[in-house]
């Protein structure tokens, strides 16, 4: 999926979240902090992705996110998966009423499926830790994570990626 709508965390969860992507690369488990032409890569929440977003979305997503501020909890790191012999880790984000109306109006607005991952009632909100994860090293990467303790973090941004491109740009 190239393209997405993501919350970004405040610069404390973000800080503590990154760290823990350099804990797993340390230990040769994984690598998210990749450069890209905007920036570093960023802890988020996908509210949604799709192969496209239709320019009905595009435009009306900067309205659907404008002014918003949340607060969520980080909770239990957790796996999806496995898959093919390899797993995803993950932080779970506890979900609010307030975070699950606005993943589903960002979902409705760009079309979602409705019995798919991005559906009502079927979106996991969550941070990705480290993806290809082989299942033999689930442990390792556990451990290597550190603190796994909850964590609150403030949500006041949105942007949407554009993996095909590999640009990101703010909707708020």
């Amino acid at each position: 999926m190239a393209q997405s709508v993501e919350l970004t965390l405040d610069a404390a969860a973000e800080a503590a979240l990154v760290a823990q992507w350099d804990r797993l690369a340390a230990a040769g488990l994984a690598r998210l902090r990749r450069p890209q032409p905007h920036g570093q890569h960023l802890p988020h929440v996908t509210l949604y992705a799709a192969d496209a977003i239709r320019e009905p979305a595009e435009s009306a997503l900067p309205k659907i996110v404008a002014g918003i501020e949340l607060t969520v909890r980080i909770g239990a790191v957790m796996i999806f998966g496995p898959r093919n012999g390899r797993c995803i880790l993950v932080r779970q984000v506890l979900a609010s009423m307030e975070l699950l109306e606005l993943q589903q109006h960002v979902a409705l607005a760009c079309g979602a499926d409705l019995g798919g991952q991005f559906g009502p009632g079927r979106w996991s909100p969550h941070i990705t830790l480290a993806r290809h994860v082989p299942s033999d090293h689930v442990g390792k990467a556990v451990s290597a994570l550190g603190s796994r303790g909850e964590l609150d973090a403030t949500i006041t941004r949105c942007r949407r990626w554009d993996g095909q491109r590999r640009i990101a740009w703010w909707l708020t």
